[in-house]
């Protein structure tokens, strides 16, 4: 079976340094490159299917954004926000594309995001001379639910402690219900991947609690000021780019994903039914849509 490398990189923030961890599947002198990234309390093993089904072609690279698993914390947390991932993924662009020739056209990559993996993608994608050729939106876009945000921002900041595993992973279970239907090995594996066991035992998630933070410094204000900017950003945006949506999405809805195939790269959408926030694509039916998209030439 093919195993990813492990690796890491050292960014910087206002607050200081921190490192970044990241997974690479495939050739590392692959020039082609997918960079996956995940929801907000997420990880990058997310993405292990997806990425075996994709390692042929591109070298996958797969982080865990700042505050998350392997990855270091954020001295300040009110940096948790996407302006301070787009720069770790500048930075780790630079370092994944060191070896690619770029002497006759610049380097480009394509880009999966779930969920705040989408927004920094956008925020990325919307730059000038953007490094993305070809972008995957998982069930996020320019419109945020106040009431989804709310949901999530509970959610992150409870410091919920479990005795054993089995535990850990019915509430992760329970909690992620609008992923669909998964297989008990593959709802368990999705525990392992955020769960993990602290020094007096028992089993907490494995991200920063402070993450919470930016969310509940949110207001109705400031909620509809980031629409604005993020319909800037996508509207900016040159590449093909794909919208996902699961069809029961409270964080995307129907009428804004249509709205995102007239405007800006005018995506084209699929919608998953039987799923909520967000696809995880590890069912076959999923990896294979994210598969015809990412290898049109």
């Amino acid at each position: 079976m093919i195993e990813p490398a492990l690796k890491s990189v050292q960014c910087l923030s206002p607050a200081g340094l921190h490192r970044m961890a990241y997974q690479e599947w495939g050739d590392p002198s692959n020039p082609r490159v997918l960079v996956c990234v995940h929801g907000v309390t997420r990880v990058s093993d997310d993405f292990d299917d997806l990425a075996r089904a994709l390692a042929g072609e591109y070298r996958v690279v797969c982080p865990d954004v700042v505050g998350r698993g392997r990855s270091g914390r954020l001295r300040n947390p009110d940096l948790y926000r996407v302006p301070q991932y787009v720069s770790d993924m500048v930075t780790l662009l630079a370092r994944v594309l060191a070896n690619v020739d770029s002497q006759r056209e610049p380097a480009k990559v394509a880009w999966f995001g779930t969920s705040m993996g989408g927004l920094i993608g956008m925020g990325l994608a919307a730059l000038p001379d953007s490094p993305i050729g070809r972008l995957v939106l998982n069930d996020i876009g320019p419109v945020l639910d106040p009431a989804a945000l709310r949901r999530i921002g509970d959610y992150i900041g409870q410091d919920v402690r479990f005795a054993t595993f089995e535990e850990g992973a019915r509430f992760v279970r329970d909690v992620s219900a609008s992923f669909g239907p998964h297989t008990e090995a593959q709802w368990e594996k999705m525990a392992r991947d955020v769960l993990r066991q602290d020094a007096d035992g028992s089993w907490v998630r494995h991200y920063d609690l402070a993450l919470a933070q930016p969310f509940r410094a949110a207001t109705p204000e400031s909620v509809a000021a980031d629409e604005h900017v993020l319909w800037a950003a996508y509207d900016a945006i040159r590449c093909p780019t794909l919208v996902v949506r699961g069809a029961a999405s409270d964080l995307l809805s129907h009428a804004t994903a249509q709205m995102m195939t007239q405007r800006g790269p005018r995506a084209g959408l699929v919608e998953f039914a039987g799923v909520g926030h967000a696809p995880t694509f590890v069912q076959a039916d999923q990896i294979a849509v994210a598969r015809e998209f990412l290898l049109e030439q």
